[in-house]
């Protein structure tokens, strides 16, 4: 997967009807990103987002929660630097669990690969790239941060894996033609 799609809105409803109309446009990697709700919205918003995945195929991944993505049944977890360490995530949840976590400097990915996550979330990513090559480390890379169309193709050049958005499939009228023209982008990229 190379493109995720971050969930927005300003209520859980509307984070729902966003993440129902990427992916009727042809996303298949979601994550809920619930902000400021308590545990038991976060969870019922959590299980109404693991039926509209369902309905599409997509792989759903909960933002900061570990026992939210558990008791939903979600494909895995994202985990902010606060959150709690990747391997503790590990321990709770398994190995049959996507595991993804922020990293902002080369330590943090050290930290995350040592802990065995899936992918790393990567914002200002040159940098750290460059480390990471500098040091024959490999891992999946996701860039997440303020993306644009037009950057696409200079990211993927870079090596990184894939691309996490949030604001560029909110709330569009043309989101299929969207989508298709990035993950048209991306395979360019690849070729």
């Amino acid at each position: 997967m190379r493109l995720q799609y971050i969930s927005q809105g300003n209520t859980p409803e509307e984070h729902l009807i966003n993440i129902g109309e990427v992916c009727e446009a042809g996303c298949r990697w979601i994550q809920l990103r619930l902000k400021d709700v308590d545990l038991a919205v976060y969870l019922e918003t959590a299980i109404k987002c693991r039926e509209v995945c369902d309905q599409y195929g997509a792989i759903m991944i909960v933002n900061d929660q570990v026992s939210i993505a558990q008791a939903s049944q979600a494909d895995g977890v994202h985990l902010e630097l606060s959150d709690i360490s990747s391997k503790e995530a590990r321990a709770i949840l398994g190995d049959n669990f996507i595991i993804g976590g922020t990293a902002n400097t080369i330590q943090d990915c050290l930290k995350h690969i040592e802990n065995g996550v899936d992918y790393i979330g990567l914002e200002g990513y040159q940098k750290v790239i460059s480390e990471l090559n500098i040091n024959n480390i490999s891992i999946p890379i996701v860039v997440v941060g303020g993306i644009e169309k037009n950057d696409i193709p200079q990211i993927l050049e870079k090596g990184i894996n894939g691309i996490a958005v949030s604001e560029m499939l909110t709330d569009h009228d043309d989101l299929e033609k969207r989508i298709s023209d990035i993950t048209k982008l991306i395979a360019v990229t690849e070729s």
